[in-house]
């Protein structure tokens, strides 16, 4: 004869102790409630007891229970791989909390601009993931622009950009990453592209293509600077934002353009790039790449994933 359930009120989700699900999970691999208490190195009657409370807090059956079997109701049925998945992952939660005070587990919203992903991005995440497969990366291709609006609002951890040497955003912490001259980008039909060098003096005629100012106005700034005291102001033929889209309306013909160097693993069919001479004292700008956070902000999974900065450029600063 079957034992009788008092079935509880279903509207309101009850709260069930891990203890009951483990109680639960014995007597359903076990289909015996003797066995199931050995195992849980308990007696039989607080067993059956716990499985009466669990049920009656569901307001359901989970066994169909005679003097000689115990079988599984198809609910029952239902809750046994939740249950395992359930204490599982319960289990996992201690060494989860202190693996993500580590920074070996976690999530890390990192932003990068696009010249980041030519070089130095791929070989970080590949190295960091292989080392850390438990933290979570999330990479957000944005501009500085966007990715200042971006540390407002709390969307990211980090992000990669780029600027002007000692010009990074003001009130974040700053590590410089990298340091790169600009080279020119030039359309392969150029007579300038013949020279395996050139001069600003080559280019001061040439139409530009340029990305807009709000996106990178260290950088913007000296560029202009450059033609201002040559004499020159710039001939802006188009604005884009992204480089790969510069350097693909320069292999149209559109003008040439300045670019870091790391975008010279850019080849684009119909562009050529040419390292520039400073002449009459004035030296062609260089640009940096860092890597930013708000201050005082750093998580253990991003000083994880600092470690794989390159040796050489390990200046850490506060820029406010």
């Amino acid at each position: 004869m079957t034992e009788p359930v008092i079935f509880s009120d279903v509207r309101k989700p009850p709260l069930i102790e891990l203890r009951l699900w483990r109680q639960f999970l014995a007597v359903a691999e076990e289909l015996h409630f003797s066995r199931a208490a050995q195992r849980l190195n308990m007696t039989q009657p607080p067993l059956t007891q716990a499985i009466a409370q669990l049920e009656a807090a569901l307001g359901l059956r989970l066994f169909d229970r005679t003097k000689r079997s115990v079988q599984l109701t198809a609910a029952g049925a239902a809750l046994v791989l939740e249950a395992r998945d359930l204490l599982a992952r319960a289990a996992a939660m201690p060494g989860l909390a202190h693996a993500s005070a580590d920074g070996e587990a976690g999530r890390l919203r990192l932003a990068f601009v696009s010249t980041v992903g030519f070089d130095l991005l791929p070989r970080w995440v590949r190295a960091f993931r292989e080392q850390y497969p438990k933290v979570q990366l999330e990479l957000i291709e944005a501009t500085g622009d966007v990715q200042l609006e971006a540390f407002g609002r709390g969307e990211i951890d980090a992000g990669f950009i780029l600027h002007s040497p000692g010009f990074a955003p003001p009130g974040l912490t700053c590590k410089r990453l990298s340091r790169n001259p600009l080279v020119v980008a030039l359309p392969e039909q150029s007579a300038l592209a013949a020279n395996a060098t050139l001069t600003l003096k080559d280019l001061l005629d040439q139409p530009l293509v340029i990305f807009p100012r709000r996106i990178l106005p260290s950088l913007y700034d000296a560029i202009f600077a450059m033609y201002h005291a040559a004499g020159y102001l710039p001939r802006v033929a188009q604005e884009a934002i992204q480089m790969q889209t510069i350097v693909n309306l320069v292999s149209a013909g559109i003008g040439v353009a300045w670019v870091p160097d790391s975008v010279r693993q850019f080849q684009r069919p119909g562009v050529v790039y040419r390292a520039l001479k400073g002449s009459k004292g004035r030296a062609v700008p260089g640009c940096e790449t860092s890597l930013v956070w708000a201050a005082g902000a750093a998580s253990p999974a991003l000083l994880r994933f600092m470690a794989f900065a390159p040796d050489g450029l390990d200046l850490q600063f506060n820029n406010g």
